[in-house]
């Protein structure tokens, strides 16, 4: 067994299925390889989705006992992992056919080592701000959606922190314990995965604000790492659009006329800067425009509240 690929899922079977066949056309001898699936829960349908893979594949198929989050379900495949080298990848993601290989190409068991591959996300010339926002990960250092370390890294570094219990900066985390312990992470332009967009509901970037909690614990444990490579400085843009907004509300329960002009003109002027920023690279459909402008009203508050409430949590002056 020499390379282990442990995939976190949960009531996604459909997509699953598609990422277990891309895994069966891998140019790698079956025996050489295993595939850990992790359901975050008990989920009968994914069980049984994996079960239609046996023999097509060496695949094992565990679960959490509770909800826990994409790190915990992570964590426990690498630790039940045979192989030396550990893959990860995500459930709507699809390997190319030399994933396997070209991670292994490069990895030496016996050493602490860690890898990145190239994520293609596959898009329109007009996306979405959904599929825009998705299309960040090919850009990004360290994705869990195509990467791989040497079970000695991740021995080293204690795995995932369980405590980012949402699929985001988790990824991150592990990529600064990885800094921090000086253990290099290698890229390889040749591992890639593919990334298909999933189809997202109306309004889902405000849902999405919610991850922002997780910014406040990445900034508590590597603050200097975080401005350096996450963040250079605080949301100003949101900030200023709250501010305006809440002069705009002094002078209306004051019935003061100037305030209420000057809030009232700084709000719309940001908010219509902050609408055209998104609007700039993606769809100029009826629906995705009128889902920029609605969201784009509410994103300032929910993101800023969100990250007060992650500085509240975990004890951190993040703003």
């Amino acid at each position: 067994m020499q390379i282990s690929v442990v995939i976190p899922t949960y009531k996604r079977p459909q997509l699953l299925s598609k990422c277990l066949k891309a895994l069966q056309l891998q140019l790698l001898n079956k025996q050489e390889f295993e595939v850990l699936i992790i359901s975050d829960g008990p989920d009968e349908e994914t069980e049984a989705a994996v079960s239609e893979f046996n023999g097509l594949l060496n695949i094992r198929y565990f679960c959490l006992p509770d909800k826990k989050g994409p790190a915990a379900a992570r964590n426990l495949g690498w630790l039940t992992a045979k192989a030396a080298v550990v893959a990860f990848t995500d459930d709507d993601c699809q390997p190319d056919s030399t994933w396997l290989k070209a991670i292994l190409a490069e990895a030496d068991p016996t050493r602490a080592q860690a890898f990145t591959g190239r994520v293609i996300v596959p898009r329109g010339k007009r996306p979405t701000d959904y599929e825009l926002n998705t299309a960040g990960l090919e850009t990004a250092d360290f994705v869990t959606a195509n990467c791989a370390c040497t079970k000695l890294a991740l021995f080293i570094t204690g795995g995932f922190d369980e405590r980012f219990s949402m699929a985001w900066r988790e990824d991150s985390d592990l990529a600064f314990k990885l800094i921090f312990h000086h253990i290099d992470i290698k890229k390889i332009n040749h591992a890639t995965v593919v990334h298909p967009v999933r189809q997202a509901s109306w309004g889902v970037s405000l849902k999405e604000q919610k991850k922002t909690l997780f910014n406040a614990l990445l900034y508590q444990k590597f603050p200097a790492l975080y401005r350096v490579k996450i963040q250079s400085q605080p949301p100003i843009l949101y900030y200023l659009i709250i501010a305006c907004f809440m002069v705009f509300i002094i002078g209306l329960f004051f019935n003061a006329s100037l305030l209420i002009a000057f809030g009232g003109m700084g709000w719309l002027i940001l908010t219509t800067y902050f609408i055209a920023r998104r609007l700039y690279r993606t769809s100029r459909s009826l629906r995705h425009v009128a889902e920029m402008i609605f969201t784009s009203i509410l994103i300032p508050f929910y993101s800023i509240y969100w990250q007060w409430y992650g500085a509240f949590k975990y004890r951190v002056l993040f703003i």
